[in-house]
């Protein structure tokens, strides 16, 4: 076997090890999303039925009978997909844990020890603060949503036809899931501009510096991500600007620890310099007095 040879097939054995390992790893993401769709699946009414509350309490804050909310479908197979998109959906939420720790086992044994011990908290900040969107979404931007569209509705009188709000199960779906997927997402800026700063893509003063720049695309995005309401893009622009700041204070205090490290750094080397001098001093002494011994 030529050494060309011989370094391939050392090359190749880690290769391998690595690919048996991401298979294993997808293995049990897949496995954890697929029992957590089934399980999401089996319950499917009941879930929707917990997302309805929202509007009913938007029901309720019109003046209306929250008892009577309706919601329709118009297509024979309309409500089962439903089910199964709902069931996707928070199958993916509630095996999030899983498929982020088994991106963690496999991206560790790469990661020197400082750098895991950075890393894991991220990991667990990332689900807290989609859970606190999620839940924003859903004991108050919904509601809000919900009411300000009910409140288009017309009474039937003589001088002007009924219109009533009827949504259907797809579309209301389609509506809580946009913004709990927007507000989640917004949610991970302070992780995102966090860990960009520690590894000095970013800066607290740089990130202050774009601050109007930042008010401006926060608008344009929660024009995207939401519906074309002024309630859900005000409500969705506001965080994201508030979470900027956070952004940039949590970027300060990075650097100010990191200041700090460099000081004590620094510090030390300046002790370790000035212990070598009286080292080197103190061994020429002892050779100096070993050779007048030698001489005596």
């Amino acid at each position: 076997m030529s050494a060309e040879d011989d370094e391939i097939e050392k090359s190749s054995a880690p290769l391998m090890e690595h690919l048996i390992e991401l298979r294993t790893r997808l293995m049990w993401s897949i496995g954890g999303f697929f029992v957590a769709f089934l399980v999401c699946f089996f319950f499917a009414k009941q879930l929707f039925n917990l997302l309805v509350i929202p509007f009913k309490w938007a029901t309720n804050w019109a003046g209306l009978d929250p008892h009577k909310v309706e919601l329709i479908y118009t297509a024979p197979q309309e409500f089962f997909f439903t089910q199964i998109k709902l069931a996707m959906f928070g199958g993916l939420v509630i095996a999030f844990p899983v498929i982020a720790s088994q991106i963690y086992k496999f991206v560790a044994p790469g990661l020197y020890k400082n750098e895991r011990a950075a890393f894991l908290p991220f990991l667990i900040a990332s689900p807290v603060l989609f859970l606190m969107g999620a839940s924003l979404v859903y004991f108050f931007f919904t509601p809000m949503v919900m009411w300000f569209f009910l409140a288009m509705q017309q009474a039937g009188t003589d001088d002007q036809v009924q219109i009533s709000l009827l949504p259907k199960v797809s579309e209301y779906l389609s509506l809580i899931m946009t913004l709990i997927f927007s507000f989640g997402l917004v949610f991970q800026l302070p992780v995102v501009t966090t860990l960009m700063a520690r590894v000095g893509m970013v800066t607290s003063q740089g990130l202050a510096d774009k601050r109007k720049w930042a008010i401006v695309i926060a608008f344009v995005v929660a024009a995207v991500l939401t519906p074309p309401d002024p309630v859900s893009q005000i409500g969705l622009a506001l965080p994201t600007i508030l979470l900027y700041e956070i952004s940039i204070w949590t970027a300060r205090m990075i650097e100010k620890k990191r200041e700090q490290e460099r000081v004590a750094r620094e510090k030390q080397d300046a002790d370790d310099s000035a212990a070598d001098p009286q080292s080197q001093a103190a061994s020429t002494s002892l050779e100096g007095t070993g050779s007048a011994d030698k001489a005596g």
